[in-house]
């Protein structure tokens, strides 16, 4: 007989045991899409926009505050500052403004006397036209300077002289009256002399002389040389000077 039950095919393995995890547990697949190329270009082009975005805005504002400062600078510097339009200073008791004192000086040329003045008279004179004064006084014939304003003056002269004297040394002095009623005195001298045996130049010399005063409001000053025809009147040769300090 013939056995229906058999058949010509080998028997097969079963199939194989997948592995198994330490802890047990299996592994669960989730199968995800991968991003589509549009996304990826839009996502770029996003990130792109959002950088130049950016960099315009820094831009912008940097150029804007640019202006802005140039535009403050102008204006400060096209408005005057009070320190520069004038000099007063502020009381601060009296709340007013009152203007800064200016400095009592004096720089005197001497005036050539006329014909028809006594030469050895003493006192020289002083030409104001050609002279500079603020808060000095030119007194008595234009001889006398006097003071308007208390304080240390400094005081000096020069005297040159053009000829000598056969009986006394040239000398100059600086006479002080307090007032009109004082007797005046000197205050400061200087004296010089002249070669006569030499005859090839000019003979002159000069008497220079400068102190510290300490003068009050009134007080008179001069200068006195024993013979006015002794001096010399060039310009700048002869000039006398007060300052206040």
């Amino acid at each position: 007989m013939i056995n229906t039950f058999q058949t010509s095919l080998a028997p097969q393995p079963p199939p194989p045991v997948p592995p198994r995890h330490h802890n047990g547990s299996h592994p669960i697949l989730i199968p995800t899409h991968l991003p589509s190329q549009s996304h990826s270009k839009s996502v770029l082009h996003f990130l792109v926009g959002m950088v130049l975005l950016h960099l315009f805005l820094s831009i912008g504002g940097f150029i804007y505050l640019s202006f802005k400062m140039n535009y403050i600078f102008l204006q400060e510097k096209q408005q005057p500052y009070p320190a520069q339009e004038f000099l007063p200073v502020a009381n601060m008791q009296k709340g007013q403004l009152q203007e800064k004192p200016t400095k009592a000086f004096a720089r005197m040329l001497v005036l050539q006397p006329s014909v028809t003045q006594i030469p050895n008279q003493g006192y020289l004179l002083w030409d104001k036209s050609h002279s500079d004064l603020s808060n000095i006084s030119l007194l008595h014939k234009s001889s006398r300077l006097e003071i308007l304003k208390p304080g240390k003056y400094h005081v000096y002269s020069k005297v040159t002289f053009s000829k000598s004297d056969s009986k006394r040394p040239l000398a100059s002095k600086v006479m002080l009256r307090k007032s009109e009623v004082d007797e005046e005195k000197p205050v400061m001298m200087a004296y010089c002399s002249l070669d006569s045996h030499k005859v090839s130049f000019p003979n002159m010399c000069t008497a220079m002389q400068g102190e510290i005063l300490t003068l009050e409001k009134g007080n008179q000053l001069s200068i006195w040389v024993q013979d006015t025809a002794l001096v010399d009147y060039e310009e700048g040769a002869t000039t006398f000077g007060i300052y206040e300090l």
